[in-house]
């Protein structure tokens, strides 16, 4: 790969530059790829949370769960997730707890196999130990100006 400096150049460069820069084009390229299939990424947060919880979580914990996702916000995500079950990917029982559907379920496989290719895409090239350090600097990065961050 040919690089945008020279490694003393790059040295010089602005963190939060190339920060905004990454975030920008993978996510731009994720929401791309999903609304391709027909859905958004929040809904795509919505169908993995609930189908990785055990026991079923409500409503309003998969809501707070995720609303801090790159700022998405608490309105959005209820939105988001009445969206889910407007489409019968997802229902709420009695109890308020939310379930994946059959539907939902096959359009989460669906997801989850352009997520993986997505996936492969970014990586190509990219070591698990180039990897973890990168995730090891963003994150001293957060540290040292005072920020805080998490992901399930």
């Amino acid at each position: 790969m040919e690089y945008s400096h020279s490694d003393a150049d790059l040295l010089r460069q602005p963190i939060g530059y190339w920060s905004w820069a990454a975030y920008d084009a993978v996510v731009t390229r994720i929401r791309s790829a999903l609304a391709e299939l027909g859905t958004t990424q929040p809904q795509w947060w919505v169908l993995g949370q609930v189908a990785g919880a055990d026991p079923a979580r409500s409503r309003d914990e998969v809501s707070r769960l995720l609303r801090n996702y790159l700022n998405t916000g608490p309105e959005v995500m209820e939105e988001e997730i009445d969206h889910t079950i407007a489409r019968g990917w997802v229902d709420q029982d009695a109890a308020g707890r939310l379930h994946l559907t059959p539907e939902g379920r096959a359009f989460l496989d669906k997801a989850a196999a352009v997520q993986q290719q997505l996936h492969e895409e970014r990586h190509a090239g990219i070591s698990d130990e180039e990897y973890l350090t990168t995730l090891k600097v963003l994150q001293r990065f957060i540290h040292n100006t005072g920020g805080t961050a998490w992901h399930h």
